[in-house]
């Protein structure tokens, strides 16, 4: 791990006073969001929320993820249950993409189960892998179809992981133009990006078009290698934008080194909205919806101990990240 000890020694230094704000923020949210309630057991509380930027939406601390169990092919039993269940606990906000589930679009097709009943109860997230304009309106109408719904929530560029994909994305006959006509058209009514490798091609698309929410990979071994805390996360609080954490454990590869409630715990500690977990049973959703609802803010030295321990899986912990 010396490269990414070195990483680290750089990051703390050049990002110092962009650290110091961000906790800042994530403070001042935080008290926002759960100083005036009282979490009480998972039968009975409700779950703290916080504005998805600059919506008017007001989401759950902890919203559900499409994948794990919700992707996996002939497994629409387990996966409608998961849905149900977590729209009775009180979360809000469901995640999914056109990518999720291979070609047959599994996670739309499960969520679209629930949504042709319980539409009213979400705020409904998809995306397009598709950087073309035609291609990406062709995406939607299925998605549209799969979801059984009119109208997406929030539509996101799924995965921009270089600046080709920002260049071609505004390019002439680009995605863009297919987001500006579907939510002209009411097809969708906010517009995202989201994005693993490299914050600074999250940033330089962020400074092209007004999006509404940012999904971004962070956790608590982001210092350590091209963190998105030092200069994405904050453009993204001055942008006014829905800022929703996603890899929180890092598809289990931080669960060595940290457990569940600290990995939630350490990104629900930073400007977020909110944080995306996919699960793979009931038991996992509502032990993570306990952790939301109990949920108080960490303080750095908090944080800078949860960093520590996840140095020694740093790596795998990261593996999306540009090398």
């Amino acid at each position: 791990m010396a490269k990414a000890r070195s990483t680290r020694s750089s990051t703390r230094a050049g990002g110092s006073l962009a650290r110091r704000d961000v906790l800042k923020l994530a403070a001042a949210a935080a008290a926002g969001a759960v100083a005036s309630q009282v979490i009480a057991d998972l039968p009975t509380s409700r779950m703290p929320t916080r504005d998805l930027g600059r919506t008017g939406f007001r989401v759950g601390l902890f919203s559900l993820g499409g994948q794990a169990a919700i992707e996996q092919p002939d497994n629409e039993a387990a996966a409608v249950a998961i849905v149900e269940r977590a729209l009775d606990l009180g979360v809000n906000y469901i995640d999914t993409s056109a990518r999720y589930g291979g070609e047959a679009r599994w996670s739309e097709r499960y969520i679209g189960q629930v949504m042709k009943r319980r539409r009213r109860e979400a705020f409904l997230a998809t995306k397009t892998h598709d950087r073309t304009r035609d291609g990406s309106l062709r995406v939607l109408e299925k998605s549209l179809q799969l979801l059984n719904t009119d109208h997406v929530d929030l539509w996101q560029l799924h995965a921009m992981s270089s600046m080709a994909d920002v260049d071609a994305v505004f390019a002439r006959g680009g995605a863009i133009e297919a987001f500006e006509k579907a939510r002209s058209e009411k097809l969708v009514r906010f517009l995202g990006l989201t994005g693993h490798t490299d914050p600074d091609v999250l940033s330089a698309a962020i400074g092209r078009f007004p999006f509404d929410a940012v999904l971004m990979a962070v956790n608590a071994a982001d210092p350590y290698h091209l963190p998105f805390q030092k200069t994405l996360l904050p453009l993204a609080v001055e942008r006014k934008m829905g800022i929703i954490g996603m890899k929180i454990p890092a598809r289990g590869r931080l669960l060595g080194a940290l457990t569940m409630p600290e990995a939630m715990r350490y990104v629900l500690s930073l400007p977020v909205s909110t944080v995306i977990v996919g699960v793979d049973s009931i038991s996992q959703l509502e032990e993570n919806v306990a952790t939301a609802r109990g949920f108080t803010p960490l303080g750095p030295p908090q944080l800078a101990a949860l960093e520590r321990k996840a140095e020694p899986v740093a790596r795998q912990a990261l593996w999306f990240r540009r090398a």
